[in-house]
């Protein structure tokens, strides 16, 4: 029974923390809120509150911190690629107008 309910809270904790915030620090704190809450829940089942907040707080920041940089890096990638295929279609537009021109 305990570790079904461990199971559930890490479970809920990582639904409800997906996507909370657009900036580092409002996903790094909201990691954190959720963690600490997390944290609380599991650690009143062993009897150490506290500790069990302060744990899942700083596992909650750093979850939060690592979801924000894989975010921002594929945001970047996409722009990167949509960057690339307007140069080509202007590319290609431009050598078509060449094209007739010449022709």
């Amino acid at each position: 029974m305990k570790i079904a309910t461990v199971s559930l809270f890490v479970i809920a904790a990582v639904a409800l923390s997906g996507g909370c915030g657009t900036t580092t620090g409002e996903r790094t704190g909201s990691g954190a809120l959720v963690g600490a809450g997390t944290g609380a829940a599991i650690g009143s089942l062993s009897g150490n509150v506290g500790k069990g907040a302060l744990i899942g707080a700083g596992a909650g920041a750093l979850g939060g911190y690592i979801y924000d940089q894989n975010k921002k890096k594929q945001d970047q990638d996409y722009h990167d690629q949509n960057r690339r295929r307007q140069d080509q279609y202007y590319y290609d537009q431009n050598r078509r107008q060449q094209d007739q021109y010449y022709w």
